[in-house]
């Protein structure tokens, strides 16, 4: 199918091919972490947590320099049925594993780890309902979660400058019947013949790119048309991130 002339793909929310679902922050969640969020995007619930520590891993002792980490899990009933505790099984899953390292790879992005000094910053993203994108649900919020902690240093006169550079954020797209979708659910991500998770800076510029053929193949033309939506989308996140920073405390770039 020529990629100039897809037909057109009917969403069951009714959303068009470029609408991102109704994306919300509430900060301050919980009162205990230094940054808290509870980020939505859809019926995607993922509570994003902050906590700073004085202290870093041994890779970093002595360097002058910060870290940043992260953890992901998902509660037994997040999706349609109940899944068991990983914890219960004693090891966590590769998906898991493999979602938190990108969470790290992507906060450790924009972060100036000078200015951070001796700590370390740990994201915990745990999935309260699924239903799509939550990974990308994840980098979205922790990055808010994470500048409201950086803040609290800064406040708190532990730092000199805000250990943030920008913000980042992430989306998912997808080719459904030769169209390109932003922003996918459930019901369409396990339709699609291509799901990529795309990264991005509040600077344009592009962070990680995770993209597979579920069935055919896709062409360069295809993929250059995923990336460029997806990058798009991105930059409404971003206005929505900065939105939901602006009601209190210190904003990127002020």
């Amino acid at each position: 199918m020529s990629l100039s002339q897809p037909m057109p793909v009917h969403r069951l929310d009714g959303r068009s091919a470029d609408q991102l679902r109704t994306i919300e922050f509430t900060r301050g969640y919980t009162c205990h972490a230094e940054g808290s969020v509870l980020v939505a995007f859809g019926r995607t619930r993922v509570l994003c947590t902050a906590s700073v520590e004085e202290r870093v891993p041994p890779h970093r002792r002595g360097s002058g320099l910060g870290w940043v980490s992260a953890e992901y899990g998902m509660l037994p009933r997040a999706t349609h049925t109940r899944s068991e505790r990983e914890a219960r099984r004693g090891r966590q899953q590769g998906r898991t594993e493999e979602i938190q390292r990108l969470i790290g790879r992507s906060l450790r992005s924009v972060f100036d780890f000078a200015a951070l000094g001796e700590r370390q910053l740990l994201l915990d993203c745990d999935v309260l309902q699924a239903d799509g994108g939550t990974r990308t649900a994840a980098i979205t919020g922790a990055a808010v979660a994470a500048w409201d902690a950086c803040s609290a240093l800064l406040r708190d006169g532990a730092v000199a400058r805000h250990p943030m550079r920008e913000l980042v954020a992430a989306v998912s797209v997808g080719l459904l019947d030769g169209q390109v979708l932003v922003d996918l659910a459930y019901e369409e991500d396990a339709r699609c013949d291509c799901d990529m998770n795309i990264v991005g800076s509040a600077a344009g510029a592009l962070v990680e790119v995770q993209g597979t053929a579920e069935g055919e193949p896709f062409s360069r033309a295809q993929l250059d048309a995923l990336v460029d939506a997806g990058q798009r989308a991105l930059a409404t996140i971003h206005s929505l991130q900065l939105q939901a920073l602006q009601e209190r405390d210190r904003t990127p770039g002020a």
